[in-house]
């Protein structure tokens, strides 16, 4: 064997065998996504109240394997419903404001990229990880590749849409450094915000005692497994709505 060469581990034969799967799984959730989010109205807020109800069930689950008392179960209970439900309300509110496309480049495909940078540059470049107690595989240079991704979509969204406030004020006379900050700092709080959201849910699990949230998907586990960087998200968009106007 080669230096630096590692022998493939059945779970990464695993891995890769289900790849296909994952892949096929991933188009049928993002294609019904845009779907509904294309025809917008109630249809829009039955698919994420149903996506809410389906996490929340999750969520359930996961509680009662640890809760350990009926008190602190019905706290738990309480704050996945404030925080599943304010994703969920802020999804439904940025629908409204904004173009179907303008919510999927804008608000969407941004966590997304987060988690395929993550990805990718995890594995080509490992190094030290950031909180291996709760999910051993997120490192460092997963995270610096989920923001770099995360950078480069949102500074690809201002390119279109220039007068965006979502992403600041925008100089279209020349070239002004001003104007790539705005989408850079989105960019970095989104990418930051998806990955707590991760960490969040793999700790919940591991206090659980599991390794998925559910089997709803397939070759992805749970729903909550795939929402999780949404949640983070949209619930501090909600939060930041309420207070900021």
């Amino acid at each position: 064997m080669a230096d630096g060469e590692q022998a493939a581990t059945p779970a990464t034969k695993s891995k890769n065998a289900d790849l296909p799967v994952r892949l096929a799984s991933a188009l049928v959730m993002v294609g019904v996504a845009s779907f509904l989010l294309w025809l917008g109205g109630w249809f829009w807020v039955a698919f994420v109240a149903l996506l809410a109800g389906l996490v929340l069930w999750e969520w359930n689950k996961l509680v009662k394997a640890f809760a350990g008392s009926p008190l602190i179960e019905v706290l738990w209970l309480f704050f996945g419903a404030l925080y599943v439900g304010g994703a969920a309300l802020a999804m439904v509110e940025v629908r409204q404001s904004y173009v179907p496309f303008f919510m999927l480049v804008g608000f969407i495909l941004p966590i997304i990229a987060v988690d395929v940078g993550a990805y990718f540059a995890g594995r080509a470049v490992g190094g030290p990880k950031i909180l291996p107690s709760v999910s051993p595989s997120k490192t460092w240079a997963g995270l610096g590749g989920g923001i770099l991704a995360a950078c480069i979509v949102t500074l690809g969204v201002q390119l279109l849409y220039p007068e965006a406030q979502h992403f600041g004020s925008i100089s279209t006379e020349g070239f002004d450094i001003t104007s790539v900050i705005g989408p850079i700092v989105i960019g970095t709080v989104i990418a930051v915000l998806a990955q707590a959201g991760d960490f969040f849910e793999s700790w919940i699990k591991r206090k659980a005692g599991v390794k998925d949230s559910g089997t709803l998907i397939p070759g992805h586990g749970g729903l909550f497994d795939r929402l999780d960087g949404f949640l983070a998200v949209f619930f501090v968009l909600a939060i930041t709505r309420i207070f900021l106007g």
